[in-house]
């Protein structure tokens, strides 16, 4: 006997405890009517035959839908989108009395209303480009202004996975294929430009150089090389002819000295 009642005491016991592990919020139900004490961790002792003890998340939560957004040209963009957010700790009875533990439901509607009336301000392409990051801020702002009065914190909205209409979606990649090709044709053109001023720079360095060696060749300097040039061909052991004018062995006016080995 005494066993038995030592294991209903037990019993007793262990349905009277309520572990409360970190990152919830609980809170005791008596008789229907919720309590405004919020334990945020650790046991929290009830009478279960009386009371049960309700707990809720206050960590971020992820909500995720899959939703058709409207555009500024009526076309409507589908789009996987992650609302995040938490409930505030010391609001959550409020939250729960007030709209009850399915206020997923009014979080979603918000986001409907919100995001109806800034995707319509922007181009179906704008949800695909750099304005993605400013409508996610936009619709943020709106449903935290809306559901934060009530407890419910938005912390960022996120449109993912965008998906356009086919023919909205093949106008963008063919204006961004051409961008690409007019980039491609105005490195080619700029690269031909510098070849060409290479060129120019180039041609105009060989016509210097020549300027200058042929204002150095005075007779002076000719007749000194042509001496020079004789030299070398007369210690040469192999047999040579000369052709001038029959009055110097040296190079004459134009290029008429010939020699052959």
């Amino acid at each position: 006997m005494k066993k038995v009642i030592y294991l209903l005491c037990i019993a007793v016991l262990t349905m009277s405890c309520a572990v409360v592990r970190p990152g919830e919020a609980a809170m005791k139900q008596k008789f229907g009517n919720l309590e405004d004490k919020v334990t945020t961790q650790g046991a929290l002792w009830f009478n279960p035959f009386t009371t049960k003890v309700v707990k809720e998340s206050i960590q971020t939560n992820n909500l995720e839908l899959l939703l058709s957004l409207p555009s500024k040209e009526g076309l409507s963009v589908s789009s996987e989108i992650s609302i995040l957010y938490h409930l505030e700790k010391d609001k959550v009875p409020s939250i729960l009395k007030e709209i009850g533990s399915n206020y997923r439901s009014v979080i979603t509607n918000v986001f409907r209303s919100a995001a109806a009336d800034v995707c319509s301000r922007f181009f179906a392409k704008d949800m695909h480009s750099g304005r993605r990051a400013d409508i996610e801020e936009e619709i943020k702002v709106r449903m935290d202004s809306n559901l934060r009065k009530q407890g419910i914190v938005i912390e960022a909205v996120l449109l993912k996975s965008i998906q356009l209409p086919a023919g909205l979606s093949r106008s963008i990649e063919q204006k961004l294929q051409a961008e690409q090709d007019a980039m491609r044709m105005e490195f080619v053109l700029q690269t031909e430009r510098l070849e060409a001023q290479r060129k120019i720079i180039e041609a105009e360095g060989t016509r210097d150089s020549q300027k200058i060696l042929a204002e150095g060749l005075t007779p002076a300097i000719i007749k000194i090389r042509s001496i020079d040039a004789f030299r070398e061909l007369a210690r040469s052991n192999n047999s040579k002819v000369i052709i001038t004018d029959g009055k110097t062995p040296y190079l004459i006016s134009g290029v008429e000295t010939m020699t052959k080995e």
